[in-house]
């Protein structure tokens, strides 16, 4: 039955293939295009598209997923020409969220639903809720962004306060979930 599992991953035009570590569990509709890297204890969901196809003088920058990070259903991660998108390890990237490069999303980071993440970077445990729209700012570690938000400047940035302890369990929470997830789907498809 893991044969009717596999995950699509596609080369670039230049011939880069996507790499992906053994430990790591990709759904079959998610699909993988170039110069991906995929760490170990990742879970990538259904429909989530991670593309680094894109050439600079003929250089592909890579899309990086740290060990351990979830890249949740319908997630598209990609970065303009020259640029790396590099999510970190224990990373929560939600449903429908959006990380384009160039940009980091440090350890323990979350993106919510549906946010945006564009030319950023994000220091570790920073929380962006969901629909929120981060670009053309680096922000430090263990901030919070509130749902709807657009952070575009660095003024802005400075008015944003610290995840919560409440915030911060809720973020572990649905990380230690989705590590459950992974070990299922190894186990039901026989990976583990």
């Amino acid at each position: 039955m893991r044969d009717v599992f596999k995950t699509l991953l596609q080369p670039a035009p230049t011939g880069h293939l996507p790499m992906v570590d053994a430990a790591a569990w990709l759904h079959p509709t998610a699909q993988l295009i170039g110069n991906v890297r995929v760490g170990a204890d990742v879970l990538v969901c259904a429909n989530a598209i991670l593309r680094a196809d894109e050439t600079l003088n003929g250089e592909v920058s890579p899309v990086e997923i740290g060990p351990g990070t979830n890249v949740q259903d319908g997630v598209i991660i990609h970065a303009l020409a020259g640029t790396s998108a590099i999510v970190g390890a224990g990373c929560s990237l939600a449903h429908g969220c959006k990380v384009h490069g160039p940009c980091t999303v440090s350890d323990g980071g979350f993106v919510g639903f549906g946010a945006v993440v564009f030319k950023s970077d994000l220091g570790e445990g920073v929380m962006v809720s969901a629909g929120a729209v981060v670009q053309d700012v680096t922000l430090p570690a263990g901030v919070f962004v509130p749902p709807g938000a657009a952070i575009t400047t660095q003024e802005q940035v400075d008015g944003l306060r610290k995840v919560s302890d409440d915030e911060r369990s809720l973020l572990d929470a649905i990380a230690a979930e989705n590590q459950e997830l992974l070990a299922g789907y190894r186990k039901m498809f026989g990976s583990d």
